[in-house]
Parts: structure tokens; C-alpha cells; sequence
């Protein structure tokens, strides 16, 4: 192996580290309505084994390389390299069900932005974003669920979202930035982003199993937390902690807004590692829980 084929190696491993460090990240912040959170062994809504998804979660790391690597080889965002990540990623899921399942949403998020990344080494969030929208323009022959929905409701749907180029990512990582600035917590901040992402989006899981008014109710609950002041508020946290037994009461999992935050969470940390001139590792948070 020579030394610029090591370098490209450490840099597909570092970038995909990066993926799954955000991913373990949204899976440690609390408490999210609806979702897996440290809060208790089986998340209420989902009925998900917390510590098996953060174990599950570490799985997709071969993955994540593979397809920097490909990207990296490819050079650009066609439809052969399309045709490759989603060879991979059905492998990756393979994988990821052996260690306990979940995290497709997070895989699809994710890959594509990993890709991306790699096809542009230093680029910024929102070149990033971009070509993870072309790359994703590309078609798949795979139905999945949130397609079906997506057709019967006219949703954007997760391939939708991608396409478009993961507008509620760049809206989340707007709102870690604002909320930063405020002065919230890092937990605070990254709450906020997750619900200016259930605020909007038209979620395909929440879709097939509440409904379009459930998915209002949802919308609505979220943009009631962020009217209020955000979590960083009291009012806000009362919010929030009313939306989170909503949710919990009718198993409600807002599951496409959680990967959208690890999408962001992925982005927020090349963009301050990049900001810092170091090599690209995910920086360490503390505090990921906030007292509800």
C-alpha cells in the first residue's frame, strides 16, 4: 500500500467515525419525544432496546468506509456510483439486523452524506448537501415503505428530502447555530434542531402510522416547543415535556426526523474540525442528556 493509498484509507474511516459518532450522538440526547433516549432500556414509543441501538449503531461503520471509498474512487456523483452505495447499504443493513437492526433511515441519511463528503474533501455543508442531492437523483428500483407513503400522500418522503438536496438538515444545522449563539446548552441546541425538523417535515414513518393528522398534531406540538421559546426556556421545556407524553401515550416515533438530525449533527462536526484545521473526528460534547 503506498503512502497516499493509507492517507485515503484513514480519511474514508475518519469521515465515516464522524457518521457514526453523530449518530451515537442523537441516540444519547434526551429527552427526544418520541424517540430512543438513554431515559430507560426500551424506548417507550419505538419499543427499541436503547443500548442495543447504540451497539447496532457501531455496525455501520465498515459500511460508511465502503462507500467514502467507492465515492473517493468514483470521483463523481453518477449513476454507477448510486448503483453502489446502494449495493452496500443493503449489505450494511444486513449487517446492522445481525447486531440487534435499526438505523435505516440513519444509513440512507448518512451515506449519502459521507459520500458526498468524500467526493469533495473540505467542502462546506451546504456543496456537501448538494451533491448528496444528485447523487440521490439517481434512481433505485428498491421500494421501500416510506415510497408507498410517500405516493399516497405526496410527501417528499426520505428520497424526497435527499433529492432536494436535505433542506431540514441545513435547517437544523441553522437552528444549532442560532441556539448556540443564544446561549443554550449543546443538549438545548441540538433539541431545538431536532424539533425545527419535526416542525416541517413530512414524515413517511409518522405518516403510515398516525396518519396526515397525526402528522399535523406532531408538526404542531413541535412548533409549539419552538413558538414557546425553545427548550432553553422554561415554557419551552413544559413544551416539550407535554409533545413527549403525547407522543409517548399515542407510540408515535418520529424517526425521520432523528436521522435528519444525525445528518446535521455528521455536517456540524466537519464544519467545526474544519474551522479548527484538523483532521476530520468527530469533537467531543459533553452533555448529551437534558433534565426533563
Amino acid at each position: 500500500m503506498t503512502g497516499t493509498q493509507h492517507n485515503d484509507d484513514r480519511e474514508d474511516e475518519a469521515l465515516a467515525q464522524t457518521a457514526v459518532d453523530a449518530l451515537v450522538g442523537q441516540l444519547a440526547l434526551a429527552p427526544k419525544p418520541g424517540l430512543p433516549d438513554p431515559r430507560d432500556l426500551t424506548a417507550r414509543a419505538t419499543r427499541r432496546d436503547h443500548s442495543a441501538l447504540r451497539w447496532s449503531a457501531r455496525a455501520l461503520l465498515p459500511g460508511l468506509t465502503a462507500m467514502a471509498a467507492t465515492a473517493r474512487r468514483t470521483g463523481e456523483p453518477s449513476a454507477r456510483l448510486r448503483t453502489d452505495l446502494g449495493a452496500i447499504g443493503r449489505s450494511t443493513e444486513h449487517t446492522v439486523a445481525l447486531t440487534g437492526g435499526g438505523h435505516r433511515g440513519a444509513l440512507w441519511t448518512l451515506g449519502l452524506l459521507v459520500a458526498a463528503a468524500a467526493l469533495r474533501p473540505g467542502a462546506g455543508a451546504a456543496d456537501i448537501t448538494t451533491l448528496a442531492g444528485q447523487l440521490a437523483a439517481h434512481p433505485d428500483r428498491r421500494p421501500s415503505r416510506g415510497s408507498t407513503m410517500s405516493a399516497r400522500y405526496g410527501a417528499a418522503g426520505a428520497r424526497g428530502e435527499a433529492r432536494a438536496g436535505f433542506p431540514h438538515v441545513r435547517r437544523a444545522l441553522t437552528a444549532l447555530t442560532t441556539a448556540r449563539e443564544q446561549g443554550a446548552t449543546e443538549p438545548q441546541a441540538r433539541l431545538d434542531a431536532l424539533l425545527t425538523v419535526m416542525s416541517t417535515l413530512q414524515d413517511t414513518e409518522l405518516l403510515y402510522t398516525a396518519g396526515p393528522l397525526g402528522l399535523r398534531r406532531v408538526q404542531a406540538g413541535a412548533r409549539g416547543v419552538l413558538d414557546a421559546g425553545g427548550t432553553a426556556t422554561e415554557p419551552g421545556a413544559t413544551a416539550l415535556r407535554a409533545l413527549d407524553t403525547d407522543l409517548t401515550e399515542h407510540t408515535w416515533a418520529p424517526t425521520g426526523s432523528g436521522a435528519l438530525l444525525a445528518g446535521a449533527l455528521f455536517l456540524d462536526a466537519l464544519r467545526l474540525v474544519g474551522a479548527r484545521g484538523t483532521a476530520r473526528t468527530a469533537p467531543t460534547r459533553p452533555q448529551t442528556t437534558l433534565s426533563p
